[in-house]
């Protein structure tokens, strides 16, 4: 593959004075590896029934109902990237690049090129995506410090990625084609995949593929939201997976520390050599804090406090189920100073509870 030589400069951020660390409730987030999930734009090609769209109007709403939008972006490439250097700086060690399909926002680009080289001991980024335009976007992707490119592809076939995602003929075939091309190119691709009934005849396919190709892979268990639970969806346990890669598997290891789910890592051999799989596993518990001990939305919750969400609407929120915990950047992503002060009350007040 050829890689271009006359990319845009990515825009230059005014040298501001190196910000404190993370500290109370947020520098303990950080410690133990929460995600940074930075949202490029809400819309997406596909509409997938169980999107949650990182809090937003999941784009398959607005695909059946044009009036119902989600929040105008607020936040530029600047900002952006101000908001991720200043938390990177301040101890956040994972950032995660999604959407909607981030590939999709005309910021992308800026952002991605704009990533300062960086050593993954310090911190690593990945930008998740659909893989529906990844073959177009990968030769100015690999000229940029990303250092993962996660895949979602819940569906092996035109017809499961059509009662899924309402997606077209030739889909899969793109997909497919621009994961192939990424292996080789992206120092790390990964596939992720959510378990349903939609797909449970694919599961073994896809791990199949995974294999093949050497990457690593991801399944997940379902997360019900306003949005998903009443759209025919079943929930599928990971126990028979579970199972089926515990035989062929030569190692399993069981992680409950940390934020978020706990997690079952299976190294299994692949083609290129040994790979790993890991099976989100709500079955293992999660990392709840102070704030969901009376939060009316616990009983269905199964992911806990493992991710802090900030969209193109400059709100930054450490809560999937709850809009209302919300905290505005906008007027902040250029001072690091007073965005980590704000940053570190709203997670101490969320880590204690006392958030109204």
């Amino acid at each position: 593959m050829t890689l271009r030589t006359d990319l845009p400069t990515p825009p230059t951020l005014p040298m501001l004075p190196m910000p404190r660390r993370l500290s109370g409730g947020a520098g303990d987030f950080a410690r133990r590896g929460g995600q940074l999930r930075v949202s490029l734009t809400p819309r997406c090609q596909l509409g997938c029934w169980f999107c949650h769209n990182e809090g937003e109007i999941p784009p398959r709403i607005t695909h059946h109902d044009r009036a119902i939008q989600p929040r105008r972006r607020a936040l530029n490439a600047g900002d952006f990237l101000s908001a991720i250097n200043a938390m990177t700086a301040a101890g956040i060690r994972r950032v995660f690049f999604t959407g909607g399909e981030p590939l999709l926002s005309p910021l992308a680009r800026p952002i991605l090129q704009g990533l300062p080289a960086h050593r993954m001991d310090d911190y690593t980024t990945t930008l998740i995506t659909n893989g529906l335009t990844l073959t177009k976007d990968l030769p100015w992707l690999a000229a940029t410090a990303l250092d993962r490119i996660k895949v979602s592809l819940h569906y092996f076939s035109d017809a499961s990625i059509a009662a899924i995602a309402e997606g077209k003929p030739g889909d899969i075939a793109k997909i497919k084609a621009g994961i192939e091309a990424a292996v080789g190119v992206i120092p790390i691709v990964e596939l992720n995949l959510l378990l349903q009934e939609q797909n449970a005849h694919e599961v073994a396919d896809i791990i199949a593929y995974a294999r093949e190709l050497g990457t690593g892979l991801q399944i997940i268990e379902l997360v019900d939201t306003d949005h998903n639970a009443d759209l025919g969806g079943v929930k599928v346990a990971s126990g028979d997976i579970s199972a089926f890669l515990r035989s062929i598997a030569t190692t399993e290891d069981v992680v409950t520390s940390g934020t978020g789910q706990g997690r079952r890592v299976f190294t299994v051999p692949g083609r290129t050599g040994p790979m790993t799989i890991e099976v989100i596993d709500a079955s293992l518990g999660r990392h709840h804090v102070g704030q969901c001990a009376t939060c009316p939305e616990r009983e269905r919750c199964i992911e806990g406090f493992w991710a802090l969400r900030l969209d193109s609407a400059g709100a930054l929120s450490p809560c999937l189920l709850r809009p209302d915990l919300r905290l505005d950047v906008t007027s902040r992503t250029h001072d690091p100073a007073a965005l980590l002060a704000a940053v570190s009350a709203h997670l101490d007040a969320f880590t204690e509870g006392t958030l109204p």
